[in-house]
C-alpha cells in the first residue's frame, strides 16, 4: 500500500528540505540589499552641482521654486544652481570646467541639450559634447547623474542619445522623469518649461533617484 503520509519521509531527509527552503528563502529576502550602491553618500556639508539650461535656471517660476532649490530643502544639503538660460551643450561644455573648480561639487546632475534639440543639432554633437562634460566630471572625482531630455515629440521620454552615454559611461541615468512632466499641462508654465509645481515634482524625483542609488 501506497502512504502520502510526511511519515514515510526519513527525517534526516525532511530537516535536509527544511534547511534548503530555509536558504532559499533567506536568499529572496537578503538578495535585494546585497547590491553595493551607485553612488557615495554626499556628506552633510557636501555640494551637489544641477546643471543645465533654462530647465535647470527654473524658468517660469521664481528663483526658490526652481528644481535645485527644492532639492536642497529636500535634501538638506548645498545645491548650486548653475542653469543658464539658452545654452546649448557647446557653450555648457566650456563653463563647465570653471564650476567644478570654484564649487569641488561631490555630485553632478546633468540636464542639458534641450536647446540643442529645438534648434535641430546633429544628435552626434550633442552627444559629444554632453560625454565630453562626464568626462570633465570623472577626471575631477564627481559622480554624474543624467537626466534625459526628450526629443521634438508628444511620446518622447528622452532622445536615445541620452540612453546611449548612460550606458557607455555606466552613469545614474533618469530618462522618463521630465518627458513624463512635459507631458502634464498642470506642471507647464508654457510649451517647454515647467511651473513651481512642476519643478517641485522634478526635484521630488531626482531626490527619489539620488536616495535609491545611496547619495542622500
Amino acid at each position: 500500500m501506497v502512504s502520502n503520509s510526511c511519515s514515510d519521509v526519513p527525517k534526516n531527509k525532511t530537516s535536509s528540505l527544511i534547511r534548503h527552503g530555509l536558504a532559499l528563502l533567506c536568499l529572496v529576502v537578503l538578495l535585494p540589499g546585497c547590491s553595493e550602491p551607485r553612488l557615495k553618500q554626499i556628506s552633510p556639508g557636501g555640494t551637489i552641482l544641477a546643471f543645465g539650461d533654462s530647465l535647470t535656471a527654473g524658468v517660469g517660476a521664481s528663483q526658490p521654486e526652481s528644481y535645485p532649490a527644492v532639492l536642497a530643502e529636500l535634501s538638506g544639503r548645498s545645491v548650486i544652481n548653475a542653469g543658464v538660460s539658452g545654452e546649448v551643450t557647446a557653450d555648457g561644455l566650456q563653463r563647465l570646467p570653471g564650476l567644478l573648480s570654484q564649487h569641488e561639487p561631490e555630485l553632478l546632475i546633468l540636464l542639458e541639450g534641450g536647446n540643442d534639440i529645438l534648434r535641430n543639432q546633429p544628435s552626434a554633437r550633442v552627444l559629444s559634447n554632453l560625454a565630453q562634460m562626464i568626462e570633465l566630471a570623472r577626471a575631477n572625482d564627481v559622480p554624474v547623474v543624467l537626466i534625459g531630455v526628450p526629443e521634438k515629440n508628444l511620446f518622447s521620454s528622452s532622445a536615445p542619445l541620452y540612453k546611449e552615454l548612460a550606458e557607455q559611461y555606466d552613469v545614474v541615468f533618469e530618462g522618463k522623469l521630465l518627458g513624463s512632466l512635459l507631458r502634464t499641462a498642470s506642471y507647464k508654465s508654457d510649451p517647454i518649461h515647467l511651473n513651481a509645481k512642476g519643478y517641485r515634482a522634478m526635484a521630488e524625483g531626482i531626490y527619489e533617484l539620488l536616495a535609491d542609488n545611496g547619495a542622500l
